[in-house]
């Protein structure tokens, strides 16, 4: 039996733009995915800190290096520029080792620059100071 579990997660991460203009989606700068094992087309859930409502889109690759989080089409009814967002990646483990899984937590600055990675360990708090 498998079960769906956190793989990754992108905390706290400002939103640069809102376009709905756009059919849907999130933009994410690759350089985020790839520190936060995610994927172009891949599901996540948005949930936005600064205003409490939650999404579930797809991803769009951004610019390398850029920073970029867009919130596209109808997500941007969701997130406005400057809103502080958490993007949740899942997977699906075997039960079994759900016990020793332990998700990716990307931290990032004010500019969405990664400035720490860490694995989850159970009952472990996560705090930024800034």
């Amino acid at each position: 039996m498998k079960i769906e579990v956190l793989k990754s997660k992108l905390q706290q991460v400002n939103v640069t733009e809102a376009n709905l203009a756009y059919r849907g989606s999130i933009t994410i700068d690759e350089d985020l995915m790839d520190e936060a094992d995610m994927h172009e087309w891949e599901l996540v859930h948005v949930n936005n800190a600064t205003n409490g409502t939650r999404l579930i889109t797809y991803i769009l690759k951004g610019r390398r290096g850029s920073g970029e989080i867009l919130m596209n089409g109808g997500a941007a009814l969701h997130a406005k520029k400057g809103d502080k967002i958490h993007i949740l990646s899942f997977c699906s483990i075997k039960k079994s080792k759900a016990k020793s899984h332990e998700p990716i937590i990307i931290l990032t600055d004010d500019f969405n620059k990664v400035i720490g990675k860490k694995r989850q360990v159970k009952n472990e708090k996560i705090s930024i100071n800034n």
